[in-house]
């Protein structure tokens, strides 16, 4: 199904930007009416992440008149795999000030407008108002539900992507464009359980999926501000890099929807953060009092080397992250093995066992299994090996 143009086409065309355009303009479905609608564009798009590195340069690339950047992260030299759109001497800098450079170098034509403050119910509504389509690189189901809930008291379409490892997923929420269009929650009623879906920073990421997903989210953006083929409303495009599949499927609007259906009883913008929780209920009960730093865990170290104390210290991440670096002393169980049961029968019933996991989600799951099966006296470590290297031991390498 075809839908309207977003945007109507501004005045004209320099003579520069019909040369830097050109070959947009012998398109017949682009042309020189599409690319004034471009030059007309306002597009928000939120990271200037993984999804938002390659979305923010093909959207400047593209011609799209006003690009705003939501983003208030710093550059980290773990993003580079992936971002494309910072480099080596951005380490350290605002994320949004980078993308904004980078813009400025590859389309000197497009006005970027930079929004660096985290989004939150404060001030969501009003960084969105004014932009035709935002584009959404989120990488937390917080952020996502928030996103679509926005956008939808606004009116605004949007385009989202997800990538996790080697598989990613697109599609165009846009209710306000058409009655049957259905929105993110039509697709995703409820955010998963806490801790049953790994974050990019747990899991990984291919680099280059990034680029896979963030095109199609710009061809996306491209075909509604145009006017251009069939947008991806009501579709959700899935890739699995690792088998080269594409599929296609059919997501309906879904009439008992909270937000977009008829008895809809999400009137404003909620409490994100409880909707999906960091962890479960059962992991918050299980860390509550039972949660050591670092610090204490090294002086725990020290003293178990020194004969006066005796605990095991478990690492339940992933061996593939046990590999870049580690706790000295800990011994590996991932948190799957607590989950099926397998890793009680691994563990001493006479001494105190310490967890611990990259940042502290994971290790406060498995210990909510500990305290269930019997282990009341077992704790976890907050913030886990990052903060071990952060605050401890400097010399080993983050993830």
């Amino acid at each position: 199904m075809t839908y309207p143009a977003l945007v109507e086409p501004a005045a004209e065309l320099t003579v520069d930007e019909v040369r830097r355009y050109s070959r947009h303009l012998i398109i017949p479905d682009v042309g020189m009416t599409g690319q004034k609608r471009l030059k007309n564009a306002k597009v928000l798009v939120i990271g200037a992440g993984g999804l938002g590195s390659p979305a923010l340069l093909y959207l400047a690339a593209a011609g799209v008149g006003t690009i705003g950047i939501a983003e208030f992260d710093e550059v980290d030299e773990s993003n580079l795999q992936r971002q494309i759109i910072h480099t080596q001497s951005d380490i350290g800098k605002s994320k949004a000030v980078s993308a904004k450079e980078s813009i400025a170098e590859a389309n000197p034509y497009v006005e970027v407008v930079l929004h660096e403050e985290r989004l939150d119910n404060d001030n969501v509504m009003d960084v969105f108002r004014g932009y035709d389509l935002i584009v959404d690189g989120t990488d937390n189901f917080a952020t996502r539900y928030m996103v679509n809930d926005a956008a939808y008291f606004l009116g605004i379409p949007y385009v989202w992507g997800s990538i996790y490892r080697f598989d990613g997923q697109a599609s165009v929420f846009a209710p306000s464009m058409a009655d049957d269009a259905p929105c993110y929650r039509c697709l995703y009623p409820e955010p998963p359980p806490p801790g049953m879906v790994p974050s990019c920073a747990e899991g990984g990421v291919l680099g280059v999926l990034c680029a896979s997903i963030g095109s199609i989210q710009v061809n996306e953006a491209i075909k509604l501000l145009t006017g251009a083929g069939e947008p991806a409303i009501g579709k959700l495009v899935i890739y699995d890099a690792l088998e080269l599949e594409w599929r296609k499927l059919k997501v309906r609007k879904d009439p008992a929807c909270r937000l977009c259906g008829p008895d809809a009883d999400v009137t404003d913008l909620i409490d994100y953060e409880a909707f999906c929780g960091a962890i479960s209920e059962d992991a918050a009960d299980a860390a509550a009092g039972s949660t050591i730093s670092v610090t204490q865990l090294e002086k725990m170290l020290g003293e178990r080397e020194a004969g006066e104390r005796d605990f095991v210290l478990v690492d339940v991440r992933e061996p593939n992250e046990y590999e870049i670096n580690k706790i000295p002393g800990s011994v590996l169980i991932p948190k799957g093995e607590f989950l099926n049961g397998n890793a009680l029968g691994q563990l001493p019933a006479d001494k105190q066992v310490v967890l611990h996991c990259k940042s502290g989600v994971r290790s406060a799951e498995a210990l909510a299994v500990l305290k269930g099966a019997g282990f009341e006296n077992s704790v976890h470590v907050g913030g886990g090996v990052v903060a071990w290297v952060n605050q401890v031991d400097p010399s080993q390498p983050s993830y």
